[in-house]
């Protein structure tokens, strides 16, 4: 006798077997297209902020009151900022700058970011993090899309951060500024790959 559990438990006889719906972590891509970078997203007031700062996602998906997840394209840009505190005032600041990959490419594994991404830049520690948000202010303040930066600013600003950051010295680095002029090279140079 042919016998099957169904998803609420029954049991179902001779029933041809259906496969239950995935998570969309999961799921799978149609023929051709290229895989998706799903990045999960969170909010509890007064306690947790995992957020977009920057970024042009696909779309959105509203898990449930707290999550969202959002789905970007190959080789999109985004800025995620992580933000949480206890009782007794902010625990961790977090940002990372990250460009969504290619199906070939070498990602790393990030907490959160599916099947990974490329790491332009990391900061981490309320002084950096504040100061990487004045860059990308000031970036905006050009009117440029912080999404179309050059990979290789992020890059820069975030080598140039931890030292930057790690007190006074007799020539203080200068955190790079990112001008129209850098972004119209970078624009030209991104045409003729």
């Amino acid at each position: 006798m042919n016998m099957q559990s169904t998803p609420d438990g029954t049991v179902a006889h001779g029933a041809a077997h259906s496969p239950l719906p995935q998570p969309l972590a999961l799921q799978r891509n149609p023929a051709g297209t290229p895989p998706l970078t799903r990045v999960s997203l969170a909010y509890v007031h007064e306690r947790f902020n995992l957020y977009l700062r920057f970024g042009q996602p696909e779309r959105t998906v509203q898990l449930d009151h707290w999550r969202r997840c959002a789905v970007f394209k190959p080789m999109a840009m985004f800025c995620r900022v992580r933000w949480q505190a206890n009782d007794h005032g902010t625990t961790l600041w977090q940002l990372m700058v990250l460009q969504a990959g290619n199906p070939l490419d070498t990602l790393q594994r990030l907490p959160g970011v599916r099947p990974g991404a490329r790491l332009l830049l990391h900061a981490e520690g309320e002084l950096k993090v504040r100061t990487v948000l004045q860059q990308i202010d000031a970036i905006e303040a050009l009117g440029i899309d912080a999404c179309t930066v050059a990979p290789a600013y992020w890059g820069m600003l975030g080598n140039r951060l931890p030292a930057w950051t790690s007190g006074p010295s007799a020539a203080p680095l200068q955190l790079p500024a990112y001008t129209a002029e850098r972004h119209a090279a970078a624009l030209t140079t991104r045409d003729l790959q």
